[in-house]
């Protein structure tokens, strides 16, 4: 049985988030859903903060550990895309990514770590990708990003192992959210192709399996790690993108 945790999830207005989220409120588990947009109609208790900024990370633990008494999980899942060669790459975009994707992670993770240590037992659960794994073209931001994410994520689970700190990265392939979703439609009418057949042979090109993976499935990753079973993993980046890593 897993014992009841104090949360705070980045990105929780939708998507991968904010079925992480869900899931942790619906099992009982004290939850800050914290996004830029409002995430007023999501899960738990929602706290709007800019993570581009240091402010916006710290007074998101701030808020976690003045509503919960403290804090003893961290899921930084906030993301964004952008897709352009690297010639043409917009600088103030890569800053954007890099701040959210890995600056944010690491600033919940410097502020939250009193209350980590305090907690004897925390974790920190990073929704990174399998483009931390993997590099794609035109993704440069992303993928730096992301590879950066999974080597913050060692450190944490080196530093944090003598306070019974846990840290994994989660490396999903892709998995069906408005943003991905979003892009069908458009690829289908580029290359002449029916949805069903864009979705398999140009998304899911990477992907062993041609399938999306679903937000609850993420979801149930970190259900896992959070119990007894999941103790023994910490400091990894945790493939679980039907096969596109195996490549």
């Amino acid at each position: 049985m897993t014992e009841k945790r104090r949360a705070l999830v980045t990105g929780a207005a939708s998507g991968i988030g904010r079925a992480i989220a869900e899931r942790l409120d619906e099992a009982g588990h004290d939850v800050l859903s914290v996004d830029l947009a409002s995430a007023a109609d999501g899960p738990g208790v929602a706290f709007e903060a800019d993570l581009t900024t240091p402010e916006g990370n710290r007074d998101s633990v701030a808020e976690a550990v003045v509503r919960f008494g403290g804090l003893d999980l961290l899921v930084p899942c906030a993301g964004f895309q952008h897709v352009a060669s690297v010639a043409e790459f917009p600088e103030e975009r890569w800053d954007s990514l890099i701040g959210v994707l890995l600056t944010s992670p690491f600033l919940l993770a410097k502020y939250a770590w009193p209350h980590l240590e305090e907690a004897g037992n925390g974790q920190v659960i990073v929704i990174a990708s399998v483009h931390g794994l993997v590099a794609s073209p035109f993704k440069a931001g992303y993928v730096s990003a992301k590879h950066g994410v999974v080597g913050l994520t060692k450190v944490l689970a080196l530093e944090g192992a003598e306070y019974g700190i846990r840290a994994v990265a989660l490396c999903p392939g892709y998995v069906r959210t408005p943003l991905v979703e979003g892009q069908i439609p458009a690829q289908a009418a580029a290359h002449g192709m029916d949805e069903d057949s864009v979705l398999k042979e140009v998304i899911l090109a990477p992907h062993a399996v041609k399938e999306l993976i679903e937000p609850s499935e993420v979801a149930d990753a970190v259900d896992f790690l959070l119990t007894p079973a999941g103790r023994t993993i910490t400091g990894v980046a945790l493939p679980m993108d039907m096969g596109w890593s195996a490549r």
